[in-house]
């Protein structure tokens, strides 16, 4: 089955594909950057969503596009590394996921276009001067998941309504989840919850953050979602089922993988976005000037089955508005 949002989108992207052969495209093979903190896809491509939107866009791949990816797999101090081989490849354009990767690639050349796939905040973390004139050689596309922290916990409240104290799990050492953190914080306040902070730096740290909801149980846990904490997403989900802790996400992949439940944009209509960009930006549009998008949409998905596990009634306000509800 096909949405009719899709199908439209398929269009556009579809019509917008055409002077591809015939103009100041044909004869060039671009060369796709693509630069993540998080782990390296089957097959070292990137992700499939980006592939197919620069296929339906008119590009193909080892013809007229060549995709060469790096990953950091949750190793920030390596980004600068990675981000430097790129520009030593001398790739036309760096399809960035997670600020740390976008900071590094920026780091790294002031030249080479970088198109924000999957990055939260870039105006309030410093990445670009303003949505509207980014400036510099950066655009693409931007959550504002910071505010969006705030609509999470007001549904994971509305979800366990008795919920007093909620545990929070994030990377303290990305500035932009810190600050994803603070506003769970000031929500809270709001709500009137207390707030269980569980700041992690590396995989390790986990192990001290179960102890510690182990020892004082929350009654429900928000997951911020960056690199190090996706990559042990399993850990996180595993853990919050076996102790029956109602649990909301950033992304309806974790909810596929066995969350209970998340808030948020489309990350395959994100990597579409960015594909747009780069397109444009092969056609002669200087990056600087493309004003950053926001996603049109945010998302809410729930898991039936997850939710039986942990004997929890989700109420009807919660499933009348779920976009995506899985059984």
């Amino acid at each position: 089955m096909i949405s009719r949002r899709s199908f439209i989108a398929g269009i556009a992207l579809g019509l917008a594909a055409a002077p591809l052969t015939a103009g100041a495209q044909q004869g060039k093979t671009w060369r796709v950057g693509f630069l993540s903190g998080g782990a390296r896809t089957p097959g070292g491509l990137p992700p499939l969503a980006l592939r197919e939107a620069f296929r339906e866009l008119g590009y193909v791949e080892q013809q007229n596009v060549v995709y060469l990816g790096r990953w950091a797999e949750a190793k920030q101090d390596q980004l600068p590394g990675l981000a430097a081989e790129l520009v030593g490849l001398k790739v036309d354009v760096i399809v960035t996921q997670g600020g740390p990767a976008s900071f590094a690639a920026k780091q790294a050349s002031s030249s080479i276009p970088i198109v924000l796939a999957q990055v939260g905040d870039a105006d309030g973390i410093g990445l670009i001067e303003s949505l509207a004139r980014p400036g510099g050689n950066v655009t693409g596309v931007t959550d504002q998941s910071v505010e969006l922290s705030a609509k999470r916990l007001e549904l994971l409240k509305e979800t366990v309504p008795k919920a007093s104290r909620i545990a929070v799990l994030w990377n303290a050492d990305d500035r932009g989840m810190t600050l994803r953190y603070r506003e769970v914080e000031k929500a809270a306040h709001r709500l009137q919850v207390a707030v269980q902070p569980l700041g992690v730096r590396e995989p390790n740290d986990f192990d001290a953050a179960f102890s510690a909801m182990t020892l004082n149980r929350p009654d429900a846990l928000f997951l911020v979602t960056d690199a190090l904490t996706a990559l042990n997403r399993k850990r996180v989900i595993d853990f919050a089922l076996v102790h029956r802790i109602p649990a909301v996400y950033e992304f309806d992949f974790l909810v596929r993988d066995g969350g209970l439940m998340s808030y948020g944009a489309s990350q395959d209509d994100n990597y579409r976005r960015a594909a747009s960009y780069v397109h444009r930006i092969f056609k002669g549009s200087a990056p600087g000037t493309l004003p950053v998008e926001r996603p049109s949409r945010y998302y809410l998905t729930v898991n039936l089955k997850t939710a039986k596990a942990l004997g929890l009634n989700l109420p009807q306000s919660i499933l009348m508005r779920a976009d995506q509800v899985i059984e």
